[in-house]
């Protein structure tokens, strides 16, 4: 049996309800939280520049500021260790 166009536009609409259930089950916590001036001159580089360059230098900057630092000590297990301890007191 082939849907007709009615029975498409439910199955459709089905669908994106449950995709947006399912991204709302969890928080998106931002890996850096900018200032809101900084926010709105990214935006407002971004509609000049284009979001693919601004994206390419703010990554070109973060990536120079991290190279400084002495990351090679801490490895990805211990970040990780470190995120589930936060997160126990937390709940604390």
């Amino acid at each position: 049996m082939k849907a007709n166009e009615k029975e498409n536009k439910d199955f459709s609409n089905a669908l994106d309800t449950i995709i947006e259930l399912f991204n709302n089950l969890e928080d998106d916590e931002p890996l850096i939280e900018f200032g809101q001036d900084v926010i709105e001159d990214i935006e407002r580089a971004k509609k000049m520049y284009g979001q693919n360059i601004i994206n390419e230098r703010i990554n070109n900057v973060v990536r120079e500021i991290l190279s400084l630092l002495t990351l090679d000590e801490v490895n990805k297990k211990d970040s990780t260790d470190e995120e589930s301890e936060e997160a126990e007191e937390e709940k604390e």
